[in-house]
């Protein structure tokens, strides 16, 4: 069976996130309406909770792997992450994005995140921390 016809929307599953006409989004979270609780949170603290995702083929976690593109948090809580994967027929396309904004979520003082998963510009392995290539075995 040739999988060539399908689309990233459906590797999708049900209730995980929402596809667009430019990619996937992933939620987690809720946003924060006290205005005292509400507060950016350090994208620091953003990265350490997206090394604790692993692709379950690959033992390097997504941020090392090289697979987020950029992390904006914002002065409400709420942070937007751009992610991308290996290749856009990876098994894991529905999982990994949905575990990124699980895991940022669970961050004090984080309210909505987003995780939208783009192929453009597409993931190629020079976007890998050399710790990540070493671990691989690539360099």
């Amino acid at each position: 069976m040739t999988t060539d016809h399908l689309t990233l929307h459906d590797f999708m599953p049900d209730g995980v996130g929402k596809a667009t006409t430019e990619g996937y989004i992933a939620r987690s979270g809720d946003h924060i309406t006290d205005p005292d609780k509400a507060r950016k949170v350090p994208v620091v603290d953003i990265v350490d909770a997206l090394s604790s995702v692993f692709d379950p083929e690959i033992p390097v976690n997504i941020y090392e792997l090289g697979l987020i593109y950029d992390i904006e948090a914002k002065d409400n809580g709420d942070v937007y992450i751009t992610m991308s994967l290996t290749a856009p027929g990876c098994p894991v396309a529905g999982i990994l994005p949905k575990q990124a904004a699980d895991a940022v979520a669970k961050l004090a003082h984080v309210g909505l995140v987003e995780v939208e998963l783009i192929w453009d510009p597409a993931w190629t392995k020079d976007r890998m921390s050399d710790d990540a290539k070493l671990a691989l075995d690539i360099m």
